[in-house]
C-alpha cells in the first residue's frame, strides 16, 4: 500500500516515520469505528495541553468527557482515540497535533484527519480513490473497495470490508471532503495554515524532501495546490509554526516550532 499511495515516497519510507507515530500494517481502528472527531474534540478540551497519557485516560473513563453510559464503552474509546491519535505526549505526532489544535481552530477537522491516515493504514489506503473525485461527483465505493482489498490482501471479510466502508465515508464526511446522508458527494475543503504545516511535517517524517513536500498527498488531501500551498506555508511561517526559506526550487525547511520538545531533545 504504501509505495503506491500518494502519501509515501515510490523510494520508501523513511524509518523516522515510526519514530514520530505513524503506524503501518493491514489492521486499522476504521473496522470498528470512524475517526471520531466530536470524541477528540471532546478530550482535548477537557484536558490541559500538558496533559499525560494518564491524564487522557482519566478524563475520558473516570471523567466521562465523552458522556458514554458504561465504564466498559469508555474504556474502548479510550482505547480506540489513542490507536488514531496517541493522546500521548510522549509521541511526536500527537504533540504536534496538540500544538495545531490551540492555534488553528478552523483546521482542526483536517488536523484530527492528517494525524488519523498516519496512523490508521485502512484509512490511507483511501486516500487515492477520494482525491480522485471531481467536485460534486458520486462517492465510487467499489474504487475504495479495491483500494482496501489491494491494502489488506484479502485479510478482511466481505462483511467487514463494508463496514471499513461506511466508517471510512464517515471519516472523509467529518473532515469535510464528502457531503450527503443516503448518496455522499465529494466537497472541497479549505486548506489552513497550519493544515498545511502538519503536511509538511508529515511528508517529511516520511522522506520527501525540497519542493516535493508541497505536492505530497498529505497536501494534496487538503484540496490545496502546491502553489497555493506554498502561499499558506509562508504565512505559517509568518504566524511561527515553521521556519522556511524558499529560493526557485529550493526549499529550506525547519519545523522545530511544530515540536519545541523534539527540538531540545
Amino acid at each position: 500500500m504504501a509505495s503506491a499511495s500518494p502519501l509515501f515516497p515510490s523510494s520508501g519510507i523513511s524509518d523516522r516515520a515510526a519514530k514520530v507515530g505513524f503506524r503501518f500494517g493491514a489492521k486499522g481502528t476504521h473496522t470498528s469505528r470512524t475517526m471520531m472527531f466530536d470524541e477528540l474534540a471532546a478530550v482535548l478540551a477537557a484536558a490541559p495541553e500538558t496533559a499525560s497519557r494518564e491524564d487522557y485516560a482519566a478524563a475520558i473513563v473516570e471523567g466521562n468527557c465523552l458522556g458514554k453510559a458504561t465504564t466498559a464503552t469508555r474504556r474502548l474509546s479510550n482505547q480506540r482515540l489513542g490507536e488514531l491519535y496517541g493522546l500521548d505526549p510522549s509521541i511526536p505526532l500527537f504533540r504536534v497535533l496538540r500544538r495545531l489544535w490551540s492555534v488553528d481552530t478552523p483546521g482542526r477537522p483536517l488536523l484530527a484527519l492528517q494525524c488519523a491516515l498516519a496512523r490508521d493504514p485502512l484509512l490511507a489506503a483511501t486516500v487515492s480513490p477520494v482525491l480522485a473525485l471531481a467536485a460534486g461527483s458520486d462517492v465510487q465505493r467499489d474504487a475504495i473497495r479495491a483500494a482496501l482489498k489491494d491494502a489488506v490482501d484479502e485479510r478482511l471479510s466481505e462483511a467487514t470490508l463494508d463496514k471499513v466502508i461506511r466508517n471510512v465515508a464517515s471519516s472523509w464526511e467529518q473532515a469535510g471532503h464528502l457531503v450527503g446522508r443516503t448518496f455522499k458527494k465529494r466537497a472541497l475543503v479549505q486548506p489552513t495554515p497550519g493544515s498545511v504545516a502538519f503536511g509538511l511535517y508529515l511528508g517529511h517524517a516520511v522522506g520527501f524532501r525540497g519542493a516535493s513536500l508541497f505536492a505530497t498527498g498529505w497536501v494534496s488531501l487538503l484540496d490545496c495546490t502546491p502553489v497555493a500551498a506554498r502561499d499558506l506555508a509562508i504565512e505559517a511561517k509568518r504566524i511561527g509554526l515553521i521556519d522556511l526559506r524558499i529560493a526557485g526550487d529550493v526549499v529550506d525547511l525547519a519545523l522545530d516550532r511544530l515540536d519545541p520538545s523534539e527540538a531540545r531533545s
